[in-house]
């Protein structure tokens, strides 16, 4: 965590010098704003690809697993994506409770407010919900500071007030971030988490193809990412994540892993 702090710094310290540098040398020599344009241009390239890179440490501590006191347990987590939904999360949950695994649900604030019921249920059950953003925008990574921190902070007062459990962790939509985020994470109380492995689960229908990418990413300390909410369908019209489940719990279980949720991996 101290590293990924230090690069943020690292980064933006040398982005400021940088665009002084531009500016000191156009005041020096006017002729030269190409230049000094054109690397202005490029280090905002750079910060931009950075926060299209879900599983960079650049922009601030990430959890890309699990710390590594989890992974000497042998624990992995299983996270959630985009719900609830109220057709599919209730399969999920009944489908987890059959092999009785926790799990991380990483819930929209707006869709919470549509099914609190369903909400309260995932935490009654035992699972973890963490925050999502309230309303999911597709272009959440160009937000400035100020809609930033309104997003996450309304998203922890909405799923505060119903599970009655404050959300210690924070997903960005798609996982994309830029520089803004990591100042309002820390100031939130907040952790950022992505993942280890992802199958894309809201495009392929594919479950064989899921599944594969899944079962080749279980290890200590991985946490996995399936969407409950925007789930694709098989030809059969089943949601990809009932498909692969059975499949993927069996084969951790069997390798000797045990499924915690992100909070639970907190413990040293």
């Amino acid at each position: 965590m101290r590293n990924a702090h230090w690069r943020r710094r690292l980064l933006l310290g040398a982005s400021a010098v940088l665009h002084l540098l531009a500016f000191g040398a156009i005041l020096f020599q006017a002729a030269l704003w190409p230049w000094a344009l054109a690397g202005v241009l490029l280090n905002h390239l750079l910060i931009a690809a950075l926060g299209l890179w879900p599983r960079s440490h650049w922009l601030g501590p990430n959890w890309t697993r699990l710390p590594a006191a989890a992974a000497a347990r042998h624990e992995i987590a299983l996270t959630i994506d985009d719900g609830p939904d109220p057709v599919v999360t209730p399969l999920v949950l009944d489908l987890l409770e059959r092999y009785a695994v926790r799990a991380t649900f990483f819930v929209i604030g707006e869709k919470a407010l549509r099914y609190p019921a369903l909400c309260r249920d995932i935490v009654r059950r035992g699972h973890a919900v963490e925050n999502h953003s309230q309303q999911h925008r597709h272009y959440f990574s160009l937000l400035g500071p100020r809609a930033m921190a309104r997003e996450l902070q309304a998203a922890q007062d909405t799923l505060t007030t119903i599970t009655g459990q404050r959300p210690l962790f924070f997903r960005a939509p798609a996982g994309l971030c830029n520089p803004f985020l990591d100042p309002i994470l820390t100031r939130l109380g907040l952790r950022l988490a992505t993942w280890s492995v992802r199958a894309f689960d809201t495009r392929v229908k594919d479950a064989a193809r899921v599944q594969s990418q899944l079962l080749g990413g279980l290890h200590a300390g991985a946490i996995l990412l399936l969407h409950d909410g925007h789930a694709a369908r098989t030809k059969q019209g089943t949601p990809v994540l009932l498909e692969v489940l059975p499949a993927v719990l069996t084969s951790a279980t069997g390798a000797g892993l045990r499924f915690v949720t992100l909070r639970q991996a907190l413990s040293p």
